[in-house]
């Protein structure tokens, strides 16, 4: 491979529009699952400043609403900045803001309209899309992708059963996602998968036997009429007069050697008629064409179709398989389930491994441009694709850090390397950026082993919260506070407020400016910490320069073990978190 894994960390838009990063046509797959929360409802997506149902508000995600950066977005779509917009794409914005207005729906499909040319630009000819959604808005993604990609490039709509019930008073149990695939042109890439026959079917279809095993008459045409040879009679049979053409199992062929690249269709029926293979249509039967022995044991299953519904209780079903039906893209299960790692909308793997193989080879390059916790890259990664991966917040792309810990050849971009890096996160103009510069500290600081907290409730003037091994049976608490702005002496006291509060033994206070020298006086007069079983003292507070963790790679000194780690998850189940292992200090 000449390509390496990459992780990008920021807005995927302006990451997929550095074309240094991202050149055109150089991706082979894309599939994406933007945030949309399909457990709730959705009437608030379609209000709009004036006309807002309140009793109805428990609707769309937070990030979803028309703003000023949303009509900034569409401005720039109506504009068609940098020429990157079709007409077909400004005109469908245009129509659907006169149905929307200025709703969340609105915001969220400019969102999308904008990515998606951009996905296209990056796709080669024989690329794929995917993008995975809620049936709520599957329609008018459906609508933006065929203004994108064109309606001729469309594909599938794959329905996913996402979960087994969803019970709703007045309406059936909404328990499936969609996923709309589309391509770059029509020279795509495509590979056959398979899922084993139903027992049924395998008693149903191959009743007869020979030497060889069980066997039925499968057709040797498809549908059609093709003007090559493979639209020409071969002795006697015509596919033409029956609106088809010969349709050779090229699996069969390979079987027996057959690899004469030149052959005709009439040579390939030639080779499989002297091999015993071919079943000739009965006297009585004259209108009927040859048919050929598909034998159960060389038969690799029944091809994927649009549904993808695992069914519970279906064990024993199967022909030759102990799985349940579609088993293997079951979705996660809320406890119990060895996948599950806390991110709220993640998906199993087995749901991107049907996706990868069927659009990708090995080697090929999968793009997942809001990767979450990494499923499409760990999927990926196993079935020896390159991969590159995109997301906003640094939980994620530390989740997947963790993952891919011991594997070499990775690529980080946008990540602070470097103080200039770090205050240039820190002080962006948006809320949320900030937030993300204090979770990037949090986390780097901790080397991952930390929650991080978004400031709700009692523990609001505390950023993070880990934990550490004491003793064989005993854990304690570090909370842990970040500031990029200016710094005093009051901060280190208030640290020490929550440290009592929480019962920490120890606080950490990550600043992006130098502390002062009554700060640290401050700090100093919280004591010290002894740790029982190392007898080593550490101060109770920590003040920690992001300059110094950055340049000197000062991280928590304090071991965890796999016991702490577990009692960390169940205490915080409720909330997202990373979990990589500690390592310590330089």
């Amino acid at each position: 491979m000449t390509e390496v894994n990459r992780l990008y960390y920021g807005d995927n838009l302006a990451v997929l529009r550095n074309e240094e990063w991202f050149p055109s046509e150089t991706i082979d797959l894309c599939y994406i699952d933007p945030p949309f929360n399909s457990k709730q409802a959705y009437n608030i997506i379609y209000s709009t400043p004036e006309r807002k149902d309140r009793a109805q508000a428990e609707a769309f995600t937070d990030m979803w609403t028309w703003d000023g950066a949303a009509k900034f977005d569409y401005d720039a779509i109506l504009g068609n900045e940098g020429q990157r917009y079709t007409s077909e794409v400004i005109e469908l914005v245009r129509a659907l803001k006169g149905i929307l207005d200025e709703s969340g729906m609105m915001a969220y499909l400019v969102h999308m309209i904008q990515r998606a040319v951009e996905i296209r630009r990056c796709l080669k000819p024989t690329g794929s899309f995917y993008l995975h959604c809620d049936p709520t808005a599957s329609h008018y993604l459906k609508l933006a992708l065929d203004a994108v990609f064109g309606p001729s490039q469309f594909r599938n709509e794959i329905i996913w059963r996402r979960t087994g019930s969803h019970n709703s008073g007045r309406k059936f149990g909404p328990i499936h996602d969609t996923v709309l695939f589309y391509t770059r042109s029509k020279e795509y890439t495509f590979n056959k998968v398979f899922r084993p026959y139903l027992k049924g079917h395998a008693d149903g279809y191959f009743k007869q036997e020979d030497e060889r095993g069980r066997y039925w008459g499968n057709a040797l045409t498809g549908a059609g009429i093709r003007r090559g040879a493979s639209g020409k009679p071969w002795r006697g049979y015509n596919p033409t007069d029956h609106n088809r053409h010969w349709a050779i199992p090229g699996e069969i062929l390979d079987d027996l050697g057959f690899d004469d690249t030149n052959a005709t269709s009439q040579d390939k029926l030639d080779a499989l008629d002297a091999a015993g293979y071919v079943i000739f249509p009965s006297d009585d039967d004259s209108d009927a064409m040859p048919t050929y022995r598909q034998y159960l044991h060389r038969s690799p299953g029944i091809r994927l179709q649009d549904i993808w519904a695992y069914q519970p209780h279906t064990r024993g079903v199967l022909y030759g398989s102990d799985e349940a039906i579609d088993e293997d893209c079951r979705w996660m299960v809320a406890h119990g389930d060895a996948e599950r790692i806390g991110y709220q909308t993640q998906k199993p793997e087995g749901l991107l491994d049907r996706i990868i193989r069927a659009s990708s080879n090995e080697g090929d390059m999968v793009l997942d441009a809001y990767c979450g916790c990494g499923t499409t890259l760990r999927s990926a990664n196993r079935l020896k694709r390159q991969w590159k991966g995109i997301d906003i917040t640094y939980t994620a792309i530390a989740e997947v850090l963790k993952h891919f810990e011991t594997v070499e050849g990775i690529t980080i971009e946008g990540i602070p390397r470097d103080y200039e890096s770090a205050v240039a996160l820190a002080t962006r103009k948006d809320d949320r950026t900030r937030k993300e510069f204090e979770k990037w500290a949090v986390l780097t600081y901790m080397d991952g082993r930390a929650s991080v907290h978004e400031k709700k409730g009692a523990d609001k003037g505390i950023d993070g919260m880990g934990y550490f091994a004491a003793d064989s049976n005993k854990t304690e608490k570090v909370v842990l506070q970040v500031k990029s702005g200016v710094v005093s002496r009051e901060h280190i006291a208030t640290l020490r407020g929550d440290m009592e509060r929480t019962e920490a033994a120890l606080g950490v206070f990550i600043t992006l400016k130098n502390p002062t020298k009554g700060m640290q006086a401050e700090a100093n007069a919280s004591g010290v910490y002894t740790h029982p079983m190392s007898g080593k003292q550490y101060g109770r507070i920590a003040i920690v320069p992001v300059q110094k963790m950055i340049e000197s790679r000062l991280r928590f000194p304090l071991p965890a073990t796999a016991s702490v780690l577990r009692q960390r998850k169940r205490r915080e189940s409720s909330e997202w978190q990373s979990t990589m292992d500690l390592q310590d200090a330089d």
